[in-house]
């Protein structure tokens, strides 16, 4: 059976760590990997052992996405990977506990949608928040056409999703996007300091907070994931997302051709 890549420690605070652990390829999301995430998340939810959730990555990234490096991308990734994207997502803004995310370096397309949907961020300065699907002939999925939005407000949300501009650690703490900025050296620290905030505190009342508020600001959420497993599993089978996915892989700007 294929490694999932996830590494699993719960400490003795009763948080819950879950580092993806594919360093080399910037911890790029096998079908394994966001299985096992999903499983881990969704457990937690009922588990008492359990009062904080942690999801960062190994080495000098938070996630690339999708791994679309291998010759067969596009023949690979049909609505299946679209349902992982989603099911992870529900399972962070779903859990009853609270989840951060620590985020170094990139955290793009479904890393990106996993970073944003947790209830707090503990960003590096170094981070970089990318919606790279159109760059690949693709849509935003995961949910962050609504968390994203939701966020930083339509017009940078286009600009992110359409143009596929990345914003930076600093950019995306300025627009809301994420809840705490340090710098690289700090990170480490500030996100163990974070989580014994959390880990300390009232596990009901934090529970029925993350409820009130993810009901009053992403009430579009659901429909959101709806929309976009119906959209990217169209345009999965598009000779432009092929030609997104050769041209990412042979490191030259695609040439799309509208079908």
């Amino acid at each position: 059976m294929p490694e999932a890549h996830l590494r699993v420690d719960l400490r003795d605070d009763g948080s819950l760590w879950l580092t993806l652990d594919r360093p080399e390829v910037l911890n790029a999301f096998s079908d394994e990997m966001a299985l096992a995430l999903a499983e881990e998340l969704e457990a937690a939810h009922a588990r008492d052992d359990v009062r904080a959730v942690v999801v960062t990555g190994a080495g000098d990234a938070f996630s690339a996405g999708a791994d679309i490096s291998a010759d067969d991308a596009h023949e690979r990734l049909d609505v299946r990977a679209v349902e992982a994207a989603n099911r992870m997502v529900r399972a962070v803004t779903g859990c009853a506990k609270p989840v951060v995310a620590g985020v170094r370096g990139v955290a793009a397309g479904v890393g990106c949608s996993i970073a944003v949907a947790a209830d707090l961020q503990v960003v590096a300065e170094s981070a970089n928040f990318l919606l790279a699907f159109a760059r690949i002939g693709l849509m935003p999925d995961g949910g962050t056409s609504a968390t994203v939005a939701a966020a930083v407000g339509r017009p940078r949300a286009m600009r992110m999703a359409l143009l596929g501009e990345p914003l930076t650690g600093r950019e995306a703490y300025d627009a809301g996007l994420v809840s705490h900025l340090v710098t690289d050296e700090e990170h480490d620290a500030a996100l163990e300091t974070l989580v014994r905030r959390l880990v300390r505190g009232a596990p009901l009342a934090q529970s029925a907070t993350k409820r009130a508020v993810n009901a009053a600001t992403l009430s579009q959420l659901e429909p959101a994931l709806d929309r976009e497993r119906s959209g990217q599993s169209l345009l999965l089978r598009t000779a432009d997302a092929a030609e997104g996915m050769r041209a990412f892989r042979e490191r030259r700007r695609p040439e799309f051709g509208g079908s």
